[in-house]
């Protein structure tokens, strides 16, 4: 036993020899740095992975000795990879956010203000009445006499113009009532609201050798046509068209999540998670939005308590002031051509528009025996939403049953938009940013703010049409 422990002295006192000689304190120094080094790659912070990238010429990174990871690309390229919400956001509910949905996958201008400020413009008017009876005349020089009309809106007409009269009847060579009469501008007199025309194909006395612009009664419709000019004409009459300056208010769209250190480690029955509660939370959020983008009232307002403004968006319900009614409970394919005239003619939009209904108005669609000049078709997608495709002579309505219009009390109403002239504006665009509140000493849980500053415009509000039930009893 003496010998062992002799022995066992022996080596130990070799060891410690050797540990203080200088090759001792290197090799000591060497096996210090790998275990620093694979400490840090075990923690997964960024020494470890600065092995594995390395700089391109042009300021790109490329990694090298390891595999392509989500870590390794975050530190390399990190705009790289989206926020999961961004990417999700579009796929939640879509039917239940119509409007938000359609305005999230047709893109948003980003504005640096929360006061948004837009121009929009409409189509010259097209038609025109005459505000006095004019009773033919064969006075004045020439084989086509001049007259003077008496209209309405005289600015609308400008001088090489052509008019349809629909409702008076031309003639031809032989003086037999052939088609539409049709009149060419000569001039316009702003002081009495009078516009020159001659008789392209109007009433042709022989005896005189003369065509004359036949009698029309007040109230005749003038339909204002293209421009006739002369060979030699190089210069016309000018055409402006001024956009009106509209404003909408981004409006700060908040919801929190938020769940305890204790609740994300208890044992669950079910796979409820935090991503879970933020799909949920995101949801009502939408909802509200939706409602705000509908129905909301363009405001700028102090909260008292905060004792800070609060900007309030304005909605597209009362953006269009083009309004169809119909009387509750008589909708009849009768009404459909006449809400589908409206919604496709006289504003030059698109041939393919979306009817958003409360559940009053698609009921009653859903009750109508359609025939071939109004065809319910089968659902088609768009947008990542499911429609009812219902087909007229005028263009195509996408209709869609939405509940928010019950909510806010439009259980009979609808909205018509075309998808072509509605824009939506961030200047907060859709984000989520986590909250360390344990660090900050605030509460012990993980926490995740989403927020989006937006509002919505009509681009073209004539495009757009309110669809409202009325008592027809009052």
């Amino acid at each position: 036993m003496e010998k062992i422990k002799e022995k066992l002295q022996k080596v130990m006192n070799l060891v410690g020899e050797f540990f203080t000689s200088d090759y001792g304190i290197l090799l000591i120094l060497v096996i210090a740095a790998i275990c620093v080094i694979v400490g840090l790659g075990e923690h997964g912070t960024s020494s470890s992975l600065a092995f594995a990238l390395i700089a391109g010429t042009s300021g790109g990174s490329h990694v090298v000795g390891e595999p392509l990871t989500t870590e390794l690309t975050r530190q390399g390229s990190p705009t790289l990879l989206r926020n999961e919400i961004d990417e999700r956001i579009v796929k939640i509910r879509p039917m239940a956010t119509p409007i938000d949905q359609l305005s999230r996958w047709g893109g948003a201008r980003s504005c640096g203000s929360m006061i948004v400020d837009y121009y929009s413009v409409d189509t010259k008017p097209t038609e025109s009445t005459l505000a006095e009876e004019y009773t033919q005349s064969t006075s004045g020089s020439g084989t086509r006499p001049v007259a003077s009309l008496i209209v309405n809106d005289p600015q609308i007409f400008e001088p090489s113009e052509t008019i349809l009269v629909p409702s008076i009847s031309g003639y031809d060579d032989e003086n037999r009532p052939c088609g539409s009469l049709v009149l060419y501008v000569v001039s316009r007199n702003d002081d009495d609201d009078t516009i020159n025309v001659v008789a392209v194909n109007g009433y042709y006395t022989a005896g005189l050798n003369k065509t004359v612009v036949p009698s029309m009664p007040e109230g005749t419709k003038l339909v204002r046509m293209g421009r006739a000019a002369a060979e030699l004409d190089v210069q016309t009459a000018q055409f402006e068209a001024l956009p009106v300056k509209r404003q909408n208010y981004c409006q700060v769209f908040k919801t929190q999540v938020e769940q305890s250190t204790f609740q994300k480690i208890a044992n669950k029955e079910v796979g409820w998670g935090f991503s879970d509660q933020e799909e949920a939370a995101i949801i009502d959020m939408r909802l509200g939005m939706e409602k705000n983008f509908l129905f909301g009232k363009k405001a700028r307002i102090t909260d008292t308590r905060k004792k800070s403004e609060v900007f309030l968006t304005g909605g597209i319900w009362d953006q269009t002031d083009r309004t169809y009614n119909y009387n509750l409970g008589e909708l009849t394919q009768d009404n459909i051509v006449e809400m589908t005239k409206a919604a496709f003619t006289g504003n030059a939009g698109s041939s393919r528009k979306i009817l958003i209904g409360g559940t009053g108005l698609i009921e009653a669609l859903n009750k109508i025996d359609y025939t071939k000049v109004i065809s319910s078709g089968d659902k088609v997608t768009h947008w990542g939403i499911d429609f009812d495709e219902l087909r007229s002579k005028f263009g195509t309505l996408y209709v869609l049953h939405s509940e928010i219009f019950d909510q806010c009390d439009h259980y009979n109403d609808g909205f018509i938009i075309d998808p072509n002239f509605i824009q939506k504006y961030c200047h907060v665009p859709f984000r989520a940013d986590r909250l360390d509140l344990k660090k900050s000493g605030v509460r012990n849980t993980d926490a995740v703010v989403v927020t989006e500053a937006s509002c919505l415009v009509l681009r073209y509000p004539s495009a757009h049409v309110r669809v409202v039930a009325v008592d027809g009893n009052d």
